[in-house]
């Protein structure tokens, strides 16, 4: 039987006999080349019996060495720890199968209904922390950050002026020219100021602003609070003892309480102004009877019902982009896909909203 001496700083010796590997001194990872080089000289197969008598220390990188050199080899006379951490390496699974097969149709709604209830439940504990603070602040007015509330008035409100009364502008247009080419067969052309001021002031203004809106500041919101909680700001506020939810949630919900029914009110001009033109460069209605008529037949109770939905599009819009921000974890690519989530899930909000106002004001008659 021939004897191989292997050790991290000797020669070792070998013949194509029945083997026997002894391994002397410490085999660790700092060691590991200089084994490997000396290894490699010898047929792995002639290898029968590693005796590990002699061997002061072993590691998981010369473990799994010994036991990729002959699988099939006896060990003997191994200390038990050493006999433990080969045994850890020889079942350690070396082909792992990345391939998973597609989940069921039933796995994965159920896997969807879990998150989307958490995601829920997290959104209800979200609104009950923003109300107790806005209760807390409503008893101490002194300590609410007014410069951050009349700056997010100013970002979320006076510079969305320009887009919103573009866009109101260009809806009062579309919907005096399409409603009125109908009108005009039955020669009813005056009616389209019922028409259009009804619609625009009951419905269709306020949901026009609260989805540009959504899609401006609901946006803005996700991507700043997102963006400080990737580069650690909301640790450092907390570590100086502000609070996020009152330097970054409350201002941002109040704001946007404040500016959404003004930037109602300002669209409801906007799209009023735009069939006016309309109405008299196709209809035939000039602005004077289009003025004259209007508050005869428009009633105070459509405008306020559309301004009465604004607040509560503005408390969905801003709480649904700030709980979104917090839910960016990882990396910048999770700021994108949380700013996405926010921009769709606070339009879907807001025309559920709007669908749930409309019954309940069918239904008491207003």
């Amino acid at each position: 039987m021939a004897f191989y001496f292997l050790m991290p700083n000797i020669d070792h010796f070998f013949d194509l006999q029945q083997s026997t590997l002894i391994c002397h001194g410490t085999w660790t990872l700092e060691h590991l080349a200089i084994i490997e080089q000396q290894l490699s000289s010898i047929p792995a197969q002639q290898i029968q019996i590693i005796d590990g008598q002699n061997l002061d220390s072993l590691d998981t990188a010369s473990a799994w060495l010994l036991y990729s050199l002959q699988s099939q080899a006896q060990f003997e006379q191994f200390k038990p720890e050493h006999l433990a951490l080969i045994q850890l390496v020889k079942n350690t699974p070396t082909d792992l199968n990345t391939s998973t097969s597609k989940p069921s149709f039933l796995e994965t709604l159920g896997r969807q209904t879990i998150s989307q209830l958490q995601q829920f439940l997290a959104f209800i504990s979200f609104i009950g922390e923003a109300f107790i603070h806005f209760l807390y602040f409503l008893f101490k007015p002194q300590q609410f950050r007014w410069n951050a509330l009349f700056s997010n008035i100013y970002d979320a409100g006076v510079t969305a002026l320009p887009i919103v009364g573009l866009m109101a502008f260009l809806m009062g247009v579309v919907l005096a020219y399409q409603g009125g080419t109908q009108l005009q067969i039955y020669g009813a052309n005056i009616f389209i100021v019922d028409l259009v001021g009804i619609t625009l002031l009951r419905e269709l203004a306020p949901l026009l602003t609260a989805v540009i809106v959504a899609g401006r500041s609901g946006s803005a919101y996700t991507a700043q609070i997102g963006t400080m909680r990737l580069t650690q700001e909301l640790d450092a506020l907390q570590t100086i003892g502000i609070t996020p939810m009152s330097l970054l949630v409350l201002p941002k919900i109040i704001a946007l309480m404040i500016a959404l029914p003004l930037l109602s009110t300002f669209a409801d001009v906007m799209s009023i102004l735009g069939s006016i033109v309309i109405a008299k460069a196709s209809l035939g209605v000039t602005a004077t009877d289009f003025l004259t008529r209007f508050p005869e037949v428009i009633g105070v109770n459509h405008y306020l019902v559309g301004l009465g939905k604004a607040p509560v599009f503005a408390a969905i819009i801003a709480l649904v982009g700030c709980f979104r921000g917090f839910q960016v974890t990882g990396s910048a690519d999770s700021v994108g896909q949380q700013t996405t989530f926010s921009v769709v899930q606070a339009i879907f909000l807001v025309i559920v909203a709007d669908a749930i106002f409309s019954v309940l004001f069918n239904w008491v008659g207003v």
